[in-house]
């Protein structure tokens, strides 16, 4: 009976929040959006050292390893390249890849400082719909990826990776569909997770994985050759496709099969983030009644 009453109710205040949020206009759901990613460009401006170490991983890769890794391990003609190319052209896209993971995973680690600090509660509460408020915070990160993106691939213009200049512009929607799904990805993560100690934990648990085990080192062919079983791990892992998309972009492709998957794992993990989050049935819920 104590159930159904509960269940009851919670229908009551999910119809009434729905109601409420269908009366709110358009200009208001804009300021709340500005207001959400104005205050993460500010943020962003105030630690100008993650800016700089967001640079600093992809571009000793790019300097240092590349330059001994191209003498050891070549790359054949392989689409969307038309040619051979240095290793150095070949790694470009998973080192963008590696820029919108941690960025991602970042913006969710200040999402649990926020929520110990108690400023995600005060976002959480607004009468506006939740998904609506965890979607303008997603798209605030993204943003201040693509620009680091974007900043590194003006540094590596230097050091001979100099696609089309059409190519930056095609790139720009798997930018934000990567950064999208590493983004959506990191959320659920930090909804998992209620200390920020145990969330850089789990940080190491997933960055690493997802990037290694992938085709942002090393082209598919090649780790089928020395290893079968790791060829279906990275078949498998999204951060591949997601890298693949990239790459084919940045040379004006399109990648159909990256395509689909990217956009199927985006919605399925920002679906279920959002269901996270949500108080009367995510996993805040369950952390409240433990």
């Amino acid at each position: 009976m104590s159930e159904a009453v509960a269940r009851s109710n919670r229908s009551d205040v999910q119809s009434s929040g729905d109601a409420q949020s269908r009366r709110f206009s358009a200009s208001a759901y804009a300021i709340c959006a500005r207001g959400i990613i104005w205050r993460e460009a500010l943020r962003f401006l105030h630690q100008r050292e993650r800016f700089v170490s967001a640079l600093v991983r992809p571009l000793l890769w790019l300097f240092i390893f590349a330059a001994g890794f191209r003498q050891v391990l070549g790359v054949s003609i392989v689409p969307p390249y038309q040619t051979y190319i240095l290793y150095e052209v070949y790694i470009t896209p998973g080192l963008i890849g590696m820029i919108l993971l941690f960025n991602g995973m970042q913006s969710s680690l200040s999402m649990v400082y926020d929520r110990e600090t108690g400023t995600m509660k005060t976002l959480l509460v607004s009468p506006l719909p939740r998904w609506f408020l965890l979607v303008s915070k997603l798209a605030a990160g993204v943003a201040v990826g693509v620009l680091q993106v974007y900043v590194f691939l003006a540094i590596a213009w230097f050091w001979e990776v100099r696609p089309a200049w059409q190519g930056y512009v095609y790139v720009l929607p798997a930018l934000v569909l990567t950064g999208l799904m590493l983004g959506s990805l990191g959320m659920l993560l930090s909804s998992l997770v209620q200390q920020l100690e145990n969330f850089a934990g789990i940080m190491n648990f997933v960055i690493f994985p997802m990037y290694f085990a992938s085709s942002a080192l090393y082209p598919l062919w090649r780790v089928q050759e020395s290893s079968p079983a790791l060829y279906m791990i990275c078949q498998f892992n999204p951060f591949t496709h997601a890298v693949e998309l990239v790459r084919f972009a940045l040379y004006q492709q399109f990648n159909l099969q990256a395509f689909v998957i990217v956009v199927g794992c985006t919605a399925a993990f920002l679906g279920a983030a959002i269901l996270a989050y949500d108080p009367a049935r995510g996993t805040i819920a369950r952390k409240k009644r433990d």
